[in-house]
């Protein structure tokens, strides 16, 4: 027999605050889950986009460097051409250019930008050849300077242009790129938090159920089963299913409706004796 009553505790469902407590840890364990996880794939993401964006920025500075200091040094040359006196002829600084263009390289990460990079210092090596020149052509009798700048220099000067303005557009584009994938990768990282919300309101919206049906209803009945005993005196006999608190509750007032209704019987059967 005790056997027996062990067994049957054992198989009994759990109580209605562990039920309850379940319910609510779960719903929180999935919102938590998936705000972690939302929170760390948009760190990820953002700090991988992060840096190719803040590379691309960093790529269009030493390019525009470059552009910079090249262009000053033409228009410099031009000058003494104009004004046909070679003491201002300017000194290029090619330590500053190799340091900024080896910069420039370390920044740039796509194969196809530092071949892009390639081409720029190999014209502006064709370039700075052709301008070293330039003293032994002002002082040579046989060369006109202007046609030698215009017609030799300028060009070599015009293809460095080129090869820079195309790195510039390519750099460009994939900054675009990036910040493109940034607000795509933004919204993938949020999906996830999207999802446990959904997930979440699903949750909750069952268990409004699971409460309204297993519990607020059954206490309706309970408590209009007692409002009619004692406004008409009928027997309450109102049974539901389960074997947890709730339940033992309602047996406990059947029983003692029962019990009521016997005592008064049995007062109302002494009445009449008398």
């Amino acid at each position: 027999m005790a056997f027996g009553l062990f067994r049957r505790n054992q198989e009994k469902r759990p109580s209605m605050r562990i039920r309850l407590v379940r319910a609510l840890g779960s719903i929180a364990a999935v919102l938590l889950l998936s705000g972690i996880i939302s929170i760390l794939e948009y760190r990820r993401m953002s700090d991988y986009v992060s840096e190719l964006i803040a590379s691309n920025i960093e790529s269009i500075n030493l390019s525009q460097r470059l552009a910079d200091i090249t262009r000053e040094y033409d228009q410099q040359m031009l000058a003494v051409v104009v004004s046909n006196d070679i003491s201002i002829m300017p000194d290029f600084d090619l330590e500053d250019f190799t340091a900024q263009a080896d910069s420039l390289k370390a920044s740039v990460k796509s194969p196809a930008g530092m071949r892009m990079v390639d081409s720029v210092v190999v014209s502006f090596d064709a370039f700075m050849k052709t301008s070293m020149k330039f003293d032994e052509v002002f002082l040579a009798d046989s060369v006109n300077t202007g046609e030698w700048f215009f017609g030799t220099l300028q060009p070599r000067y015009s293809k460095f242009r080129e090869d820079i303005n195309v790195l510039n557009e390519s750099i460009h584009e994939e900054l675009q790129t990036n910040s493109a994938n940034f607000d795509a990768g933004f919204y993938r990282s949020i999906i996830p938090g999207v999802v446990s919300v959904g997930a979440g309101l699903l949750m909750i919206f069952l268990l409004l159920y699971f409460i309204m049906v297993g519990y607020v209803n059954p206490i309706y009945k309970i408590s209009a089963g007692i409002d009619a005993y004692k406004a008409t005196g009928r027997v309450f006999n109102y049974a539901f299913d389960g074997d947890d608190q709730l339940a033992n509750i309602n047996t406990g007032v059947s029983d003692l409706t029962e019990e009521n209704h016997e005592l008064k019987r049995r007062i109302k059967a002494l009445r009449e004796k008398e």
